[in-house]
């Protein structure tokens, strides 16, 4: 099993920062990683079973939207190498955001498991969580 886990600490409320996030059809925040979304089917993006197509690449559900615990679990179906069918099965990823008890900041966790050999997606996923992460915090702090 491959898995990754990163974090971050934005300098915002959590309900500002979970209403940012939660929209599963809205990456704007992320100008720096996502080039385009499409929006898949008639699903709105905070309905579970949303489809969106990240950057004309990668084909991506939402599986379960939560606002009491601000939190997100979505799949990717496809992609290209390393999270493609042929690469990784059953990829579940998972956005939890946290509010701090000082400060009034928000602690943001993004973790993601998935079945079959690793084949860098580990490394991939990584780096991609960790770049949306950085523009999350950019878009939410002065």
């Amino acid at each position: 099993m491959g898995q990754t886990y990163q974090s971050i600490v934005i300098n915002a409320p959590v309900d500002d920062v979970w209403n940012r996030l939660k929209d599963f059809h809205d990456l704007s925040w992320a100008p720096n990683v996502i080039t385009s979304v499409d929006k898949v089917g008639d699903k709105n993006g905070t309905d579970i079973g949303a489809k969106r197509i990240l950057n004309g690449a990668f084909h991506e559900t939402l599986l379960e939207l939560h606002d009491d615990s601000h939190t997100q679990v979505y799949s990717i179906d496809d992609g290209p190498p390393p999270v493609s069918k042929a690469d990784v099965v059953n990829y579940v990823g998972r956005v939890e955001c946290h509010a701090e008890t000082e400060g009034g900041g928000t602690f943001v966790a993004w973790s993601s498991k998935w079945d079959n050999a690793d084949g860098g997606a580990a490394d991939f996923c990584h780096n991609v969580c960790v770049a949306l992460l950085g523009d999350l915090k950019k878009s939410l702090e002065p």
